[in-house]
């Protein structure tokens, strides 16, 4: 059949369309992929022959309110090998092993894997010694990576605080891991590339990729504070061989944590070698116990804030004992301590005073000021493993019960949650959240990422109250079961606290955590410490004989440290055998030595220079001392 030229026509005009539309969307594909997708399939490829050796960025330090650094990092290389790139296994397995202390089979195995590349095992963190004889090998595809490991300069120094980092430099406890994301950084690397052989394309550059530091912490905490707090437990511990030992020093209007400690220590560096029971557990935080005769600053300011009792004119008669719903409940002073007011009630830390303020308030009312100040729930500080106590339920509260936890026995509480406690009952009467993270900080730019304010939970009890429980713990100090916390030239209040152990239902005989709580100045509080003691041996277990002193010297020490200055004003310590008198040191500059000799002194002199007349005293006028004390005196006749 012929085929008439229109219709050839026709087919080849079609079929040149045809072959105009595939080659324009060939044209087209060839041009999308050319100029739209050659970026991404360069990168593609680029990464089918490209390995990496990381470069891990360094963790945040953590430092203290004053730039201290207490966890830091040095630099520990990390080994890495390319397997497709060693040519003679078996002699670099040898030189590998020879400086790693690895035997050759295990090193053989693992620069033998089937990966793109290895980190080996026990070339991880390295010294730079070791590093330096590696490279010295000039062994093919074998890398030295950049690594860093956690170092802790003050070894055990608030070390359940600032916890510890494992060897991939990840938080594994304390504010490590509390704040690890923030700490850890983004890695960063060294891209070189490879053929399908996995020989080095030396005609293609190396990519870096810079890693990106983790943000410094810097904490709440003072380094001088926290340094004079070890300082005093280490010594308790050697004195007394507790079984435990709890420190906390707060900052009362804000919150802020300014030392925390506990024994059993460890150091952090070395935590692989240490008991977990040991590093798990943050005392400050996670212990509960009976608190004692501390709790019963609570009774007190809810007593005094709902109007039920007058320290100086209401008076209580303590036979040494009261009878509540059949049971006897004894006060610590055997046969009691008489007729008193309920300012020395407070004074002598009297356990039949407190059940008449307990049963004055009734359970609803006393219950109710406990819980409004945070005991029953966290405090909500920044470090885990926080206990919250353990509180009757008050459908099972009864006489019994109701007159114990007037007094602070029967009811479980944290060291943290007394403090925060207490430091609402005197600063005011406002009770805030503790905290030790005070700024994140770029390490690059210096900013702060992240800043920490004070957080105020609620009122508890008004400034008028709050100011009377101020006097009344100060004179416990000056006057009362505390005068071993009495710090000459500073108004320390304070309250004594000792409580029985139980075990198994039953309160231990002579096994006690002995405690005390004070603050200073008095009249404007800065810092709030509590120390808790469990278990002092060779010695009487008591508050105000084991833990007061502690207290009173760490309060003493760091208001010096924090720049607060002696005032002369304080409430007068009442004199007990052992006391020496305090002498307050007279004006003897412009005195002759006749002079002296003719003024009654009880101090020792240490004289130096020539002359006749004082003309430098050490120390100053109006500073007390011991009696029998040394004063240094300067003389000069040029005068």
């Amino acid at each position: 059949m012929r085929v008439s030229n229109v219709t050839v026509r026709k087919r080849l005009t079609a079929a040149l369309i045809v072959g105009i539309l595939v080659f324009f969307i060939i044209d087209l594909r060839l041009g999308y992929v050319q100029m739209i997708l050659g970026n991404d399939l360069t990168d593609k490829a680029k990464e089918l022959w490209s390995r990496d050796i990381p470069f891990e960025p360094e963790r945040g330090e953590i430092v203290d309110r004053n730039g201290v650094a207490l966890a830091t990092n040095v630099s520990a290389p990390t080994v890495y090998v390319v397997p497709r790139q060693i040519k003679d296994p078996a002699a670099t397995a040898e030189k590998l092993a020879g400086v790693l202390n690895m035997s050759k089979e295990e090193a053989y195995k693992q620069i033998t894997q089937r990966e793109s590349n290895v980190r080996i095992k026990e070339g991880r963190k390295i010294s730079h010694e070791k590093a330096k004889e590696i490279r010295a090998l000039e062994l093919e595809g074998v890398y030295i990576g950049e690594d860093s490991k956690r170092h802790y300069p003050f070894g055990d120094y608030l070390s359940h605080v600032l916890g510890f980092a494992g060897i991939d430099n990840q938080g594994l406890m304390g504010l490590e891991l509390y704040y690890d994301k923030e700490l850890q950084g983004e890695k960063g690397s060294v891209k070189f590339y490879a053929n399908a052989k996995g020989e080095r394309m030396n005609d293609m550059a190396d990519d870096y990729q810079a890693p990106v530091d983790g943000n410094n912490l810097m904490l709440t905490i003072d380094s001088k504070v926290q340094t004079i707090m070890e300082r005093e437990l280490d010594i308790a511990e050697a004195t007394y061989n507790p079984d435990g030992l709890i420190a906390v020093a707060m900052d009362p209007n804000t919150g802020e944590i300014l030392g925390m400690s506990s024994r059993p220590s460890f150091d952090p560096t070395n935590f692989r070698h240490v008991e977990p029971d040991v590093y798990n557990r943050n005392l400050p935080i996670w212990s509960t116990y009976e608190p004692g005769s501390t709790f019963k600053i609570i009774t007190l300011a809810a007593a005094l804030e709902e109007g039920k009792v007058d320290l100086e004119e209401d008076h209580f008669h303590d036979p040494g004992f009261v009878e509540v719903g059949g049971a006897k409940l004894r006060c610590w002073k055997k046969g009691g301590h008489g007729s008193q007011s309920f300012l020395e009630v407070v004074q002598n830390s009297c356990n039949p005073g407190f059940v008449e303020l307990g049963e004055r308030l009734g359970k609803d009312t006393l219950f109710k000021y406990i819980k409004d100040f945070g005991f029953g729930e966290k405090t909500g500080i920044d470090l885990q493993g926080e206990g919250k106590g353990i509180l009757f339920n008050l459908d099972r509260v009864g006489p019994v019960e109701q007159a114990t936890t007037a007094f602070g026995q029967g009811v479980s509480v944290t060291p943290i949650q007394q403090v925060a406690a207490i430091s609402a009952a005197i600063n005011g009467g406002t009770l805030y959240t503790p905290y030790i993270a005070k700024e994140l900080i770029d390490p690059t730019t210096g900013e702060a990422v992240m800043k920490k304010s004070p957080t105020a939970k609620r009122k508890v009890i008004s400034k008028e109250t709050s100011d009377e429980i101020r006097h009344a713990l100060e004179t416990v100090v000056a006057q009362g079961s505390g005068k071993k916390a009495f710090v000459d030239g500073y108004r320390v209040g304070g309250k004594t606290g000792t409580a029985q152990k139980a075990q198994g239902g039953r309160y231990l005989e002579n096994n006690h955590i002995v405690s005390f709580i004070g603050f200073a100045p008095a009249d404007d509080p800065e810092i709030v410490v509590y120390v808790a003691v469990d278990n002092p041996k060779g010695t009487v277990q008591f508050g105000g004989v084991v833990a007061a002193p502690i207290v009173g010297n760490i309060i003493g020490d760091s208001l010096r440290a924090m720049g607060v200055k002696p005032r002369k004003e304080q409430v007068e310590k009442e004199l007990t055998w052992p006391d020496t008198p305090m002498i307050e040191v007279p004006d003897l500059v412009g005195i002759t030595k006749r002079e002296i000799r003719e003024l009654y002194v009880n101090l020792q002199i240490d004289a130096s220079g020539s002359g006749d007349k004082v003309v430098k005293q050490s120390p100053e006028p109006g500073v007390k001392l011991k009696e029998g004390s040394t004063i240094r005196l300067y003389f000069d006749s040029s005068q």
